[in-house]
């Protein structure tokens, strides 16, 4: 089975799912008006994805990540469940229209950014195929390093490794480079190779010990995102074992994460002890996971499925959405201080040493009732969509959110270009998984910045500092490319320049 990397999605058979959604809808009791904006909410998103040019560049991405984990996906478990789309929300009618209003205005952001970037990416393929090894080895000791330095040396706001913990994306792109490489010099029989796997290890044990899903599912994110960018093909083997772990993942990991987060220290993280005697006993973990989360489902201010649904819960944004719409019509907006608050951020703690800090999901949070009085610390993920709305009403959706999402794709796009050709356009694919659908309109503006930032600090050291630490452990690289090997059918495929941008063919 070759992994799937598109660069569109056939807009027919979308239409027929989207319409066989909105029949199983009606038939469920859900109102037309509901029903009809999901069908053009599918409809609009798929276009929208088409036109940036799908997984193929960043902001194709950011979409997908936005609509299917934060609304689609929401929408098919509700249909499977047998319950009416609209059903345990408050507003459901405005919520449905501020969403797909919200969507028509990203793709409007898209046509902008197709129109205006720079057609030839900044960073470019900046690590040759001949470097790729001793840069994955290098990023790999890099990211040891410092992540060793972290856990020894305390360092406060503004310090130099707060500032290096915030651009550290080593072992990511560890994998990325080694996936990448790997499949380029077997001619596509193998996608991993010893570096890639002590870093995704690494990734994931922190994750573990962390109790944090994202850094369990981040290595795994960086490698299907990998092999799907060079169309590498999964044996049976393969596909059996990427089923059971997501099975094991899903069963067991997740909820040992939200379960064990009741078991935080003040620092924020657990004694190893703890994280040890959890996994010892994951069978057990899970039970009680699943009795706290029947427990306290009725009591949430929120909750799209009538019962827990587990990971299900946080693949959509619906319900929280829609509280924070909901709280909008009923007692005004917000204001706009958020947004002023994200840019002001943007100033360095050296140079601005006491700048305030608003914890906008904490404060969303309070006023939808989410969280007690006394937490002030707290943060509960919102969309883009929601939040702009809710700081400046239909102004917001219509004037600033596109504005926002066109600085943000604008800027990843100048950067990365096609992401089957520049792995920094992978390590961005991997940060949208997460920031796109779970991501406030002011993250948004962090994004576009310190993250984008980030991604060039990356590209830099991945590019002439990694490759000199990779070369001082494993010496200079000496094992030529294949020229004339084929990856699994598609013969010389990777090896060939890259294709013409569209306007260029012209």
């Amino acid at each position: 089975m070759r992994v799937p990397f598109p660069e569109s999605i056939p807009i027919v058979p979308v239409f027929f799912f989207a319409a066989t959604l909105l029949v199983i809808q009606l038939s469920q009791g859900t109102s037309p008006t509901f029903a009809l904006g999901c069908f053009f909410y599918i409809l609009v998103a798929t276009h929208a994805f088409n036109v940036a040019g799908g997984f193929t560049r960043t902001s194709g991405a950011f979409i997908f990540f936005n609509s299917v984990l934060g609304v689609i996906v929401g929408l098919c478990v509700k249909a499977y469940l047998d319950e009416p789309a609209d059903s345990n929300l408050f507003a459901p009618d405005l919520t449905i229209r501020v969403l797909l209003a919200g969507m028509c205005m990203m793709l409007v952001a898209v046509y902008l950014t197709k129109r205006f970037a720079p057609r030839r990416a900044l960073l470019g393929k900046m690590v040759t195929d001949a470097k790729m090894q001793t840069a994955t080895v290098g990023s790999l000791i890099a990211g040891l390093v410092l992540n060793i330095a972290f856990s020894l040396i305390p360092s406060g706001s503004g310090s130099v490794l707060s500032a290096l913990s915030q651009l550290n994306r080593f072992f990511p792109m560890a994998i990325v480079l080694g996936v990448i490489n790997t499949i380029r010099r077997s001619g596509g029989r193998r996608s991993v190779n010893l570096p890639v796997l002590l870093a995704g290890a690494i990734m994931f044990i922190i994750g573990v010990f962390g109790f944090s899903k994202e850094g369990m599912f981040a290595p795994f994110a960086c490698w299907v995102l990998a092999i799907a960018s060079q169309r590498y093909k999964l044996n049976r083997a393969q596909v059996a074992g990427a089923i059971l772990v997501t099975i094991f993942v899903f069963r067991y990991l997740v909820p040992y994460a939200q379960y064990g987060r009741n078991f935080r220290e003040e620092n924020g993280g657990a004694s190893v002890s703890t994280a040890i005697s959890l996994l010892s006993n994951l069978g057990y973990v899970r039970q009680q996971f699943l009795e706290t989360s029947a427990e306290s489902y009725d009591n949430r201010v929120l909750g799209y499925f009538n019962n827990p649904q587990g990971l299900f819960d946080r693949l959509q944004m619906i319900s929280v959405d829609d509280a924070l719409i909901n709280r909008t019509a009923e007692f005004g907006t917000f204001g706009l201080y958020p947004i002023f608050e994200a840019f002001e951020n943007l100033v360095p703690h050296f140079i601005w040493p006491n700048k305030p800090i608003l914890l906008s999901g904490n404060i969303y949070a309070h006023e939808v009732g989410l969280l007690g009085e006394q937490d002030e610390s707290t943060g509960v993920s919102f969309s883009s969509t929601s939040t702009a709305f809710h700081l400046a009403g239909w102004k917001g959706v219509f004037l600033l959110a596109p504005a926002i999402w066109f600085l943000l794709f604008f800027v990843f796009e100048s950067l990365c270009g096609d992401t089957r050709q520049s792995p920094w356009g992978l390590l961005v694919l991997v940060l949208y998984s997460h920031t796109a659908p779970e991501g406030d309109i002011g993250n948004m503006v962090y994004t576009a910045t310190y993250a984008a930032f980030g991604i060039v600090f990356a590209a830099v050291v991945g590019a002439y500092v990694a490759p000199l630490i990779g070369t001082l452990f494993i010496g200079p690289e000496g094992i030529e490319l294949r020229r004339g090997g084929s990856v699994r059918s598609i013969a010389g495929r990777l090896l060939l320049p890259p294709p013409a941008e569209p306007d260029q063919a012209r």
